[in-house]
């Protein structure tokens, strides 16, 4: 039988944060590295990693990213639906995910990925454009904001099941039910951000030591 995990506790997630803070800063260094130093082709495969999460695990996106590493800048749709197949759970629609959005990006900015979210003065329009430019398939506010993250960039809330359930578990919220447009989202992303401050953690730290209380670890 799995061992139920405790309850999540104002105290539990201080003590969790002052507990794993320098595994938590250690992923946020690799994330702020990865803007500094990675190439348009890395900030591509970020990309691509936050389409084979959604509605799935980031173990299975780090499983299928593995798999399809070789053909994200030049494979077609069947190289890169083989190279899912037993990765993905849904290997044709997430490969249309990736030519779909890769062609988009060739012709809009010649897939100069940094530049184009460089051009961006506002946190929120950065975010907005990756959801809704409809060349750009699987990336809603929890995909963009996971990407967004994991490329460096600060101040979005990553609202999946395990951090919606600690909130709910709080009374931050009502239910742990996903978000299912740009008001409920920002909603609960600015709730969230309320209470890191009001608990003194970082707001960028909160989210994964929320993470982590869920799942046991810190991956990205």
């Amino acid at each position: 039988m799995n061992k139920q995990k405790p309850p999540i506790t104002i105290e539990g997630i201080k003590a969790a944060h002052a507990e794993r803070r320098g595994e938590i800063l250690g992923k946020l260094a690799e994330f702020d590295n990865i803007w500094k130093t990675g190439s348009d082709e890395r900030l591509w495969e970020e990309m691509v990693f936050c389409f084979f999460t959604g509605g799935c695990s980031a173990k299975m996106g780090l499983r299928s990213i593995e798999a399809v590493r070789s053909h994200l800048m030049t494979g077609n749709h069947e190289d890169v639906m083989n190279a899912l197949v037993g990765s993905h759970r849904y290997p044709r629609a997430r490969a249309g995910y990736v030519i779909a959005s890769r062609t988009f990006l060739e012709d809009h900015c010649g897939m100069r990925i940094r530049e184009k979210l460089s051009s961006f003065d506002d946190d929120f329009e950065r975010r907005d454009w990756l959801v809704k430019e409809k060349g750009i398939k699987g990336l809603g506010y929890k995909e963009a904001s996971h990407y967004l993250r994991n490329i460096g960039f600060k101040g979005y809330a990553i609202l999946d099941k395990h951090v919606l359930n600690c909130l709910a578990e709080l009374n931050i919220i009502d239910e742990p039910k996903p978000p299912n447009n740009r008001s409920r989202y920002l909603t609960t992303e600015t709730r969230l951000k309320k209470f890191a401050d009001q608990i003194e953690i970082d707001f960028d730290e909160m989210d994964l030591v929320l993470w982590s209380m869920k799942t046991g670890e810190i991956l990205k």
